[in-house]
């Protein structure tokens, strides 16, 4: 059975705000099993992009086994996450139950999630499908890979193409965890489907000493992500706290992934920013000295404009403001002149006292 590799012949990219998935970075969904309160969602919230985080999760609607078990703030739990997103600029996830919530959770949410025991509730996939939103598919944990495909096609076909798989794990008769993350699913969901898949080890693996194995093993094998429980006090979480890592735990397993914060991102690329900057000047310098020894005048006002236009359409292309950075060319071109005059002059200098 080959259900959906028919739809595309090259793998899809879903776009979540400003997170991609599928297009080879690796996206990781943060946050705590279940919004519990404003305070504990803003600390977790605040931990997750701290560390380099893409996207908040958090469960406003929780189907728990157990009816006694804490079941979630419900749309309270969706104002939360939303003031939360909008407090650390990350896009925000959460499950969606019934196809009556579906509209609610949208205008909350930037991405709406389909738990493992929805995963085949027909009437709640062809509403997610008429929605414009992106959709978080997870895999039913006693689901085959042709169900699991089979149930995103209900999503395809009433009209949203913006599906994300995940695995999260299935029941097997092994004991020694909450379930076993089928590592060989990534591949063959991706192969077959041609949709991204993620990996959420919290729930393949139950506790929490797993979860960067298992992750690990995840980006290994190709999957386009991951979704990870975290909380500010696991041991006082109202569901899944086994499961769930604190703020030092999480900083260690983005670590071991080799994802950084964003402030490490913006640092890395500002250094990168300073050293081309002194390559452009040194180059200047070096075409000044040229100009010097042949007796051409330093100054080329067509040769400026000609770099002020350029620099505009990139920045037009890339999404900038033109005039930002034409602004800014300008002032690298006023210190380009004075530093090539300078060196100008140091070298008349030199020469007559030569």
């Amino acid at each position: 059975m080959d259900p959906i590799r028919h739809r595309t012949e090259t793998a899809s990219v879903v776009t979540v705000g400003t997170v991609n998935f599928g297009d080879g970075s690796y996206p990781v969904i943060a946050g705590p099993c279940a919004v519990e309160s404003e305070s504990q969602l803003m600390a977790a919230a605040r931990i997750v992009a701290g560390a380099g985080a893409s996207m908040l999760r958090g469960g406003a609607y929780k189907p728990r086994t157990s009816p006694y078990s804490f079941q979630g703030l419900g749309r309270e739990g969706l104002r939360l996450l939303h003031a939360a997103g909008q407090a650390t600029g990350l896009p925000t996830i959460a499950e969606v139950m019934e196809p009556g919530e579906v509209e609610i959770a949208a205008a909350h949410l930037d991405m709406l999630q389909v738990g493992s025991r929805n995963m085949q509730n027909v009437p709640l996939l062809r509403e997610l499908g008429k929605t414009g939103s992106p959709v978080l598919l997870k895999r039913g944990f006693a689901a085959t890979i042709d169900e699991w495909l089979l149930a995103a096609e209900h999503i395809l076909n009433a009209g949203n193409s913006q599906i994300v798989l995940c695995e999260r794990g299935i029941r097997t008769f092994e004991t020694q965890t909450r379930n076993t993350l089928d590592i060989s699913a990534v591949p063959v969901a991706k192969a077959l489907g041609g949709l991204p898949v993620i990996v959420d080890p919290s729930h393949a693996a139950g506790r929490r000493d797993l979860i960067t194995p298992l992750a690990l093993a995840g980006r290994a094998v190709g999957a386009d992500g991951m979704m990870v429980e975290v909380h500010p006090d696991p041991d006082s979480a109202l569901s899944d706290g086994p499961q769930q890592l604190d703020g030092r735990q999480f900083a260690s397993l983005m670590d071991a992934l080799d994802i950084h914060s964003r402030r490490e991102e913006i640092d890395r690329i500002d250094h990168r920013i300073i050293h081309l900057l002194a390559r452009r000047l040194e180059t200047s310098l070096e075409i000044g000295r040229a100009k010097t020894a042949r007796g051409l005048p330093l100054h080329s006002p067509a040769r400026e404009e000609t770099i002020l236009d350029i620099v505009g359409g990139e920045a037009a292309r890339a999404g900038l403001d033109p005039r930002v950075v034409r602004a800014m060319y300008e002032s690298l071109l006023t210190e380009s002149r004075s530093a090539q005059h300078r060196t100008a002059l140091t070298a008349v200098q030199g020469g007559i006292g030569g």
